[in-house]
């Protein structure tokens, strides 16, 4: 029997921290898997939204900008427009 490890998904009330921790890492070698982590987060909270009551439109506008900043982020490192550290 192979038992295998399951990280938990993020909470993805905490999207904005995660989102602050790609774009402003440093070590470009650590980007990719925060982009992921920060991404997941994005796309959870963008779920939880969708079965919300209420006004959520300033928090859907700030989820879109920031799925299009960590896209971006992602193309560069995968252009190489950005290099490792």
């Amino acid at each position: 029997m192979v038992v295998t490890a399951v990280c938990p998904a993020p909470d993805s009330r905490s999207w904005r921290e995660l989102y602050r921790n790609a774009i402003l890492e440093a070590d470009h070698k650590k980007l990719p898997a925060l982009i992921s982590v920060a991404e997941e987060a994005l796309v959870a909270r963008t779920r939880e939204l969708s079965h919300e009551a209420g006004d959520t439109i300033e928090e859907q506008h700030a989820l879109d900008d920031a799925l299009y900043a960590l896209k971006a982020l992602r193309d560069s490192v995968t252009a190489g427009r950005i290099r490792p550290n």
